[in-house]
C-alpha cells in the first residue's frame, strides 16, 4: 500500500471541488505557500535535471531516466546530512558547541496524494503535479515547465532606443510570456553599503524605451516564461550600466514620420539595408582613412545596434534584406529585437567571412515555404544551367579565377501571403562584388543570380513575382542596372574591361526576366562616405506583377552631411536604407 501525503495536501483536489468559498481560499493558499521542483524530462534523452531550491541554495540534479527514484531522493536526503555535517564542523572550529546529532531529513515524492514507490522510474515517477517533500518543506513539481533557456539584456542602453532582451525559452511562447520593467530609484544621498534605493515598475511590454529622466539609471527586468496559461520560473535580469543619453536627432526621424502605420494588405512595406558589418567598420582603415570623420565610439558595435533597432522598428516593414550582417549581430541583436516586433528572420552566411545576408518577414503576413540560398561562383561551375555562361567565360581564364574566387552569396526565400494561400512572393537577397573596378565580375554574378532565380520561381514557385533587393556596388550607368532594367547588355559595354584589358571580355548578356523596375528610382546616393557618393542599392520588382505605392523620403543632404559624412553618431552606417510600399497586382 502507498502511503499517504499528509492529510492538509492529500485533500487538496477534494477541497478544490469544495462548494465553499472560504474553504476554496485556504486551498489556494496552502498551494501558494510551495515552492517549485522544475523537472525536465524529454523522450529519447538519457538523463533527466531536477532543480530545486533549499534554505537559500539552488539544486540542480542530473540523472538516469532509468534510475529508480528511491536513489535519487536519497540522494536529496545524504546532501542534506553533509550540509549539516559540514556546519556542525565548522562550529566546532570556531570553539562552538555542537547540537546534538539531527535526524536524517525525509525526503519523498507523492502523486495525487500517493507517495510514490522508490522502485519507480525516475522517467515515470516525476510527473507534472506531483508533490516533493523534502523535510517540513513541500515542492510543486513541474514537469517541462516553460524556461527560459537564454535572458539577457543588452549592454549599452540608451535614452530613446529600444531596449530589447534576448530571450529563448523552451516548452513555451515567447509571445505568452510576462515581463515586467523596473527602474533603480537613484537615492537623494548615496546609499549605505548593501544597500540600494529600491526599483519602480515601470513597464510591462517585452520591449522598453527608457526616457530621458532614465538617465543614470539601470533598468531590471522579471520575465516570466509562459505557455498559454503555465508558467515557469521566472528570471531576473539587471542591466550591467546605467542608461546613457542617446545623439539626439537621428537620420531616420523624419523617415519614421511616413511609416508610424504598417502597410495595409495588400500592400507590402520592404526595407533593403547594408547595416556596415562590424568586422568592416573597426579595421585600421575604416577607422583612419575611410571613416576618420566618424567619432570613435559612433563606430562601437553596442552603439551602432541601438540606432540599427531603432530605425528598423520605426520602418514598420513587412519584409527587410539586410547586407553586411555579423553572425554574432543577427543571432545576439536582431534576432531578438525584430521578433519582438513581430518578424521573423533567416540568415546567410557569405562563405569565409564572418558576415552575411539577412531577410526578415512579418509573420502576421508571410510564411516562409523554402530557401533556395547559393554561393554564385560554386553555382556557376557545378549547375548546368550556367554551362553557356561558363563557356563563354573560360576563354579568359585570368577573369574566369578571379570570379571563382569570390565568396559572394545570393539569399533566396519563397514566402506566402497569410491571407491568401497560393500566393507567393520570391525574396531575392545579395551583396555583390566591391571593387570599382570589378563591373565584369558583378556583370557575371548578376547572370548566375537571375538564372538561378527564375529556376527557382519556375519549379518552386510559378507565376510568383520577384522582389530583388540588395547592395550590388553597381551605379545607375552601370551594365548591372543595364541587365536589370533593359533585360541585356551589348557585348561593347565598358564594363566589361572594367578592370583592364587582361581581364577583359566581350559577350552579350541576357536576363532571365523581362525588364525589372527600379522601386525607388535612381537616388542621387545611398552611399555617403568621405571619398564617394552614389547609388549602389536597389529593390527591383517586376512591373507587372507588383507596383510602387509610396517611396520613403531619404534624409535630406543636409541631414547626411551633419556630420560630414556616413555614418556618424546620427547614422549607423555607411548605406542608407531603402524603403518603399509595394502592392500586389491582381
Amino acid at each position: 500500500m502507498f502511503n499517504r501525503l499528509p492529510a492538509s495536501l492529500s485533500l487538496f483536489p477534494r477541497l478544490l471541488l469544495s462548494s465553499s468559498p472560504r474553504t476554496l481560499i485556504g486551498a489556494c493558499r496552502l498551494l501558494g505557500r510551495m515552492e517549485a521542483a522544475v523537472v525536465r524530462c524529454l523522450p529519447g534523452e538519457p538523463k533527466l535535471t531536477i532543480s530545486f531550491c533549499l534554505d537559500g541554495s539552488h539544486k540542480h540534479m542530473l540523472r538516469d531516466q532509468g534510475e529508480a527514484v528511491g536513489k535519487v531522493l536519497a540522494r536529496i536526503s545524504n546532501s542534506i546530512a553533509k550540509s549539516q555535517g559540514k556546519a556542525k564542523k565548522s562550529k566546532k572550529n570556531r570553539g562552538q558547541q555542537p547540537g546534538e546529532a539531527a535526524e536524517p531529513t525525509v525526503v519523498k515524492l507523492f502523486y495525487d496524494g500517493d507517495e510514490v514507490p522508490d522502485t519507480a522510474l525516475n522517467s515515470e515517477a516525476w510527473r507534472d503535479g506531483s508533490v516533493l517533500q523534502v523535510g517540513d518543506v513541500r515542492y510543486s513539481v513541474q514537469r517541462n515547465a516553460p524556461t527560459f533557456t537564454t535572458a539577457e539584456l543588452p549592454v549599452s542602453l540608451l535614452a530613446g532606443f529600444p531596449v530589447c532582451p534576448k530571450l529563448e525559452v523552451e516548452f513555451g511562447n515567447l509571445q505568452d510570456c510576462e515581463f515586467t520593467w523596473l527602474k533603480e530609484n537613484i537615492p537623494d544621498s548615496r546609499p549605505e553599503a548593501g544597500q540600494d534605493g529600491g526599483w519602480t515598475q515601470v513597464g510591462r511590454e517585452r520591449v522598453h524605451v527608457p526616457s530621458n529622466q532614465d538617465i543614470g539609471c539601470r533598468f531590471k527586468l522579471i520575465c516570466t516564461p509562459k505557455d498559454g496559461s503555465r508558467s515557469g520560473p521566472a528570471k531576473e535580469l539587471v542591466s550591467v550600466g546605467a542608461v546613457e543619453a542617446g545623439p539626439g536627432v537621428c537620420t531616420f526621424d523624419n523617415r519614421h514620420a511616413y511609416t508610424v502605420r504598417g502597410a495595409e494588405w495588400p500592400a507590402v512595406r520592404v526595407v533593403s539595408y547594408n547595416i556596415l558589418a562590424d568586422v568592416y567598420a573597426q579595421t585600421d582603415l575604416s577607422k583612419t582613412v575611410l571613416y576618420p570623420y566618424c567619432a570613435p565610439y559612433a563606430l562601437q558595435l553596442d552603439y551602432r545596434q541601438n540606432l540599427i533597432k531603432k530605425e528598423l522598428a520605426g520602418y514598420n516593414a513587412d519584409i527587410i534584406c539586410l547586407q553586411e550582417v555579423d553572425k554574432g549581430v543577427f543571432v545576439d541583436s536582431l534576432v531578438p529585437a525584430l521578433d519582438a516586433f513581430g518578424l521573423d528572420g533567416v540568415f546567410r552566411i557569405k562563405e569565409k567571412q564572418h558576415e552575411g545576408l539577412a531577410t526578415f518577414y512579418r509573420r502576421s503576413k508571410f510564411r516562409l515555404l523554402s530557401r533556395h540560398d547559393v554561393m554564385l561562383s560554386e553555382a556557376l561551375t557545378s549547375d548546368p544551367i550556367h554551362s553557356d555562361l561558363l563557356e563563354k567565360l573560360s576563354a579568359n581564364s585570368v577573369l574566369k579565377d578571379r570570379i571563382l574566387q569570390r565568396s559572394t552569396s545570393l539569399q533566396v526565400s519563397v514566402l506566402e501571403d497569410v491571407s491568401k494561400p497560393g500566393r507567393k512572393v520570391c525574396v531575392a537577397n545579395t551583396h555583390l562584388y566591391w571593387h570599382p573596378k570589378g563591373g565584369n565580375v558583378r556583370l557575371v554574378q548578376m547572370g548566375v543570380t537571375l538564372q538561378h532565380l527564375r529556376r527557382v520561381i519556375s519549379e518552386v514557385a510559378p507565376e510568383a513575382p520577384l522582389l530583388f533587393c540588395g547592395d550590388f556596388n553597381s551605379t545607375p550607368n552601370s551594365g548591372v542596372f543595364q541587365l536589370l532594367s533593359e533585360a541585356v547588355v551589348p557585348q561593347h559595354h565598358a564594363d566589361w574591361s572594367s578592370s583592364g584589358l587582361e581581364e577583359a571580355c566581350s559577350m552579350e548578356l541576357l536576363s532571365a526576366f523581362p525588364p525589372l523596375l527600379s522601386a525607388c528610382g535612381q537616388p542621387a546616393y545611398t552611399n555617403y562616405v568621405g571619398g564617394f557618393h552614389g547609388c549602389l542599392d536597389y529593390v527591383f520588382v517586376q512591373p507587372d506583377s507588383m507596383q510602387v505605392e509610396q517611396v520613403i523620403p531619404l534624409p535630406s543632404h543636409q541631414e547626411v552631411t551633419t556630420y560630414e559624412a556616413l555614418p556618424s553618431v546620427a547614422h549607423p552606417s555607411d548605406h542608407i536604407a531603402l524603403v518603399c510600399d509595394l502592392r500586389w497586382n491582381f
